[in-house]
């Protein structure tokens, strides 16, 4: 509604001649590489002084041609969230074992670009985009103001949280023989181990089997709190400005999740219903009957690559695949046997050649979606 009424506005002050500002959209025009951050952290800032957020978003890459129907933000937001999360940039950090992003905790002035960061997840909340990065539950908690501690640690930290929970099991002689106090070893942002203390005094400060639990809850803190507060201040500061409100009230913390990164269950029916075809294919086409059989009988893994394959993404837009933006395609792509489907992600576009047989298409498929990284094949 906010965006329909920003665009409306927009309209009728050109249309009035009582503003020399035509654009109804947000129109981003960005170069590639390693301008690409740069030129959106510019436009952005002269958006948000001019509170031009809400404006439905366009996107132009300098130098092509794409009319940007939604094929071109979806690319953008896939390119620039690559560059965000870049460990280069130092700030996220990525966990192997959880697959998790998380804020790096740092003396780095970076908050500036946090608040992009929280920006581009309004705005692509507000323009029905999901966006390739993973953060813990725990995020989305905070951002609705919820409070969080050490129940909330182990998505993000799982050895700590564990050893932490075995610690206030322990038995008083056990805790006492480990000689720990209020104060713990943390990361100061260069590699470097500062002391911190989690109380005041707390290096003076023993734990003992009366204020264990105290111990346990004040280091979830540190971690997930005090440890990353200027970077998530930024962060929600940027979020914020489009996404604040009473009805970000009605969100459990794992849908505005899903809003955001997409949801894991795969619907081939509904994507499938929604499907359109091109250059001479129909849905009662050959080719595409044996396509729909061959996907449908696809395990979950391999059905979440074909996702992949087709969209960049393997996450499912909160509205359903029936809700693509563009919505799918598959096109014929010649007749050649030897050929691969290919898929421009960008556009939810597959080229799907009309092979001779199903079990010929069957490998041609499982060969490109089993092989495809990024916007191509290996």
């Amino acid at each position: 509604m906010q965006q329909f009424q920003a665009f409306e506005s927009s309209m009728m002050r050109a249309l009035m001649g009582g503003s020399s500002e035509v654009c109804p959209f947000l129109l981003l025009k960005v170069r590639r590489g390693p301008y690409l951050l740069s030129d959106t952290l510019l436009q952005i800032n002269n958006a948000k002084n001019n509170g031009n957020l809400k404006k439905p978003l366009k996107v132009k890459f300098v130098g092509e041609d794409g009319v940007d129907e939604g094929g071109v933000q979806k690319e953008f937001f896939q390119l620039l969230v690559r560059q965000c999360f870049n460990p280069e940039f130092g700030m996220f950090v990525y966990s192997e074992e959880t697959h998790l992003h998380w804020f790096h905790a740092s003396s780095m002035d970076l908050d500036t670009e946090f608040e992009l960061i929280g920006i581009l997840i309004g705005l692509a909340i507000y323009n029905s985009h999901i966006l390739e990065f993973q953060f813990p539950v725990v995020l989305y908690k905070k951002l609705m103001g919820q409070s969080v501690g050490l129940e909330d640690l182990s998505e993000l930290h799982p050895e700590v949280s564990n050893s932490l929970k075995k610690l206030t099991i322990m038995s008083e002689q056990e805790i006492e023989s480990l000689g720990l106090t209020f104060q713990i070893e943390a990361e100061g942002g260069f590699g470097e181990r500062i002391p911190v203390d989690l109380i005041s005094n707390g290096s003076h400060t023993p734990v003992t089997a009366h204020n264990v639990q105290q111990y346990a809850e004040e280091y979830a803190q540190h971690l997930l709190v005090r440890s990353v507060s200027r970077q998530f201040s930024a962060f929600k500061k940027g979020f914020d400005r489009l996404c604040s409100g009473r009805a970000l009230q009605f969100f459990r913390p794992v849908e505005l999740e899903q809003l955001v990164c997409g949801g894991r269950v795969v619907d081939l029916n509904a994507l499938q219903a929604a499907t359109h075809y091109d250059d001479g294919y129909h849905e009662h086409s050959t080719a595409i009957k044996w396509f729909w059989e061959v996907v449908h009988a696809l395990d979950d893994d391999q059905q979440k690559r074909l996702l992949f394959f087709i969209t960049g993404s393997d996450r499912v837009p909160i509205k359903g695949l029936g809700h693509l933006s563009p919505p799918f395609v598959i096109s014929r792509n010649g007749s050649e046997d030897s050929r691969l489907p290919t898929a421009h992600t960008c556009f939810n576009h597959l080229l799907l050649p009309a092979y001779r047989d199903k079990e010929t298409l069957r490998q041609r498929l499982l060969l490109a979606i089993e092989n495809a990284e990024g916007f191509g094949l290996l």
